[in-house]
């Protein structure tokens, strides 16, 4: 999967409920960056916890406190059950399959799940969020299965395994070694949480899980968008496009943002080609993986911004059910554990990214295909017959291009209910938040292919192409030479995703020719 840029930081980041942002949630999932509690986050707990005790005292009915979950709310538990209860939730909820989710993922969870809770709406103790934050810090990372949440009633699986853990129970991975959860906190010098009312429900009626994989991924969906229009730029030198159709007056008349972007990063990478001085060109407009560039990866970067929004705000919400408000003295239940808004916009997002990949494949085959490539040679190899070229690397693209098309089916417009019909309409946001990964992983590669094929025909050229376009070229030359005969394509398309999934490669063309966006 594509790295994902975060700066470490000196100072540790202060969570209040209410400013979190993407970058932050990047340099403490990637990076390690500390966390703590604000001030402003510590009175929120305490001002929500004391409403919850008073309900506990006064022998109140409330759902999650003094009752059941789900299609048990009806069912009233005794004032003395009330802990039993909470412990009761997170071992009965914690069971997901499948692989464990990479480290940075149950991190961004943690971080994500701490902060819901500082915003105040929770009624939990404070000990139990500094526990999350201090398990978080002191590199305690629960296992937790990648499948099992349907997105609604929070990510009630994943969140499980993660409280599971603070509770002494269930697996974590600490020092590189996965053990007992209770042996990671006893190494790490911490003690295990006893839950008490609501705070079990309150850990794992969020949409953490969701939102988590999903910064992760608008985020790696932004870098890679980059990389696609460096390699868009190289082909498009390759192939000798026609600059004429990036011009300022096109975009202007049309003026989507993330069109009006690509078009101004397209001029910007093709600055300094010999194609912005002919008057005259071979053709008269070209095919529409060149000449649309901006529209379609406009279209893509427009659909990733609009996502950024979403988890902007879904990452500063108060996720719970019931939320407890303190100042009106009331505990409401409703629905806002309910991923709908996360599932539609990742979705969106696998749809956005996923014709990033198919954009990039049908340029592969246009470089390759002696039809389509000018006065290139077929398939790039000067000596076709013999050697095969790079026919394959088309292949290869093609492959993971229709794969896209499958994940690209939206999860969000199925439902199966839970809990006895209860719980009767649910998001399958986990899913989407699941298949976007799945969807950039293969857009990297079709990109990288990109990059290999656009090298080996910018070899050929007779112009001298862009400064961006030969940054570019220059830096997959330094991993990969010149195919002057067959040799094993696997290795090569390696060096080159490597380059691309560092971020070096976008890195030094910006470098040279100033940030794309």
């Amino acid at each position: 999967m594509l790295e994902v840029e975060a700066k470490p930081a000196l100072n540790a980041l202060f969570i209040d409920g209410n400013s979190l942002t993407l970058e932050q949630v990047l340099a403490v999932a990637c990076k390690n960056m500390p966390v703590s509690l604000s001030v402003v986050g510590k009175a929120n707990l305490l001002r929500s916890r004391r409403l919850v005790e008073k309900i506990v005292e006064d022998g109140l009915t409330v759902y999650g406190v003094t009752t059941g979950f789900g299609k048990f709310s009806e069912v009233t538990v005794s004032r003395e059950e009330c802990n039993e209860l909470q412990k009761n939730i997170i071992m009965s909820h914690a069971g997901g399959v499948g692989r464990p989710l990479p480290r940075e993922a149950v991190r961004a969870m943690m971080l994500l799940r701490a902060n819901s809770l500082a915003k105040g709406y929770s009624g939990v103790r404070l000990e139990v969020v500094q526990l999350l934050l201090d398990m978080l810090n002191g590199g305690i990372h629960p296992v937790v299965p990648c499948q099992g949440s349907v997105g609604a009633s929070g990510d009630l699986v994943p969140l499980s395994h993660i409280a599971l853990a603070m509770i002494g129970l269930g697996e974590a991975e600490y020092q590189g070694r996965i053990m007992p959860a209770e042996e990671a906190l006893k190494q790490a010098h911490l003690k295990p949480v006893v839950l008490q009312a609501k705070e079990g429900l309150a850990l794992i009626n969020g949409t953490q899980y969701m939102s988590a994989l999903g910064c992760l991924a608008v985020a790696q969906a932004s870098k890679l968008a980059k990389g696609a229009c460096i390699a868009a730029a190289m082909t498009f030198e390759a192939l000798e496009g026609i600059p004429a159709a990036y011009s300022p007056l096109i975009h202007d008349v049309r003026p989507h943002a993330g069109q009006r972007t690509c078009a101004r990063a397209m001029r910007q990478l093709l600055e300094g080609s010999d194609l912005l001085e002919r008057e005259k060109h071979a053709r008269v407009q070209d095919a529409y993986t060149l000449r649309c560039i901006p529209q379609v990866y406009g279209a893509s970067l427009d659909a990733i911004n609009h996502v950024r929004g979403v988890l902007e705000t879904e990452i500063n919400s108060a996720t719970d059910n019931p939320l407890v408000f303190p100042d009106a003295g009331c505990v409401i239940s409703g629905g806002n554990f309910h991923g709908q808004p996360l599932a539609l916009a990742l979705d969106y997002l696998a749809l956005a990214v996923s014709e990033l990949g198919s954009m990039a494949e049908r340029r592969v085959e246009r470089l390759v295909n002696p039809a389509l490539n000018g006065q290139l040679p077929p398939f790039l190899t000067r000596h076709g017959g013999l050697n095969s070229g790079l026919m394959i690397l088309q292949y290869v693209t093609a492959a993971l291009a229709s794969e896209n098309k499958v994940l690209s089916h939206p999860a969000s417009v199925d439902s199966i209910p839970t809990s006895a019909n209860q719980e009767d309409h649910v998001s399958m946001g986990s899913i989407a938040a699941r298949k976007v990964g799945s969807v950039l992983e293969n857009v990297s590669w079709v990109v990288a292919a990109e990059f290999l094929a656009a090298a080996q025909a910018l070899d050929f050229a007779q112009h001298t192409p862009g400064l961006g376009s030969r940054i570019a070229h220059a830096l997959v030359r330094e991993v990969v030479p010149h195919w002057d005969g067959d040799r094993i394509l696997y290795q090569d398309l390696h060096r080159v995703h490597e380059l691309l999934q560092s971020g070096g490669l976008v890195e030094r063309v910006e470098q040279e020719i100033g940030p794309l966006w």
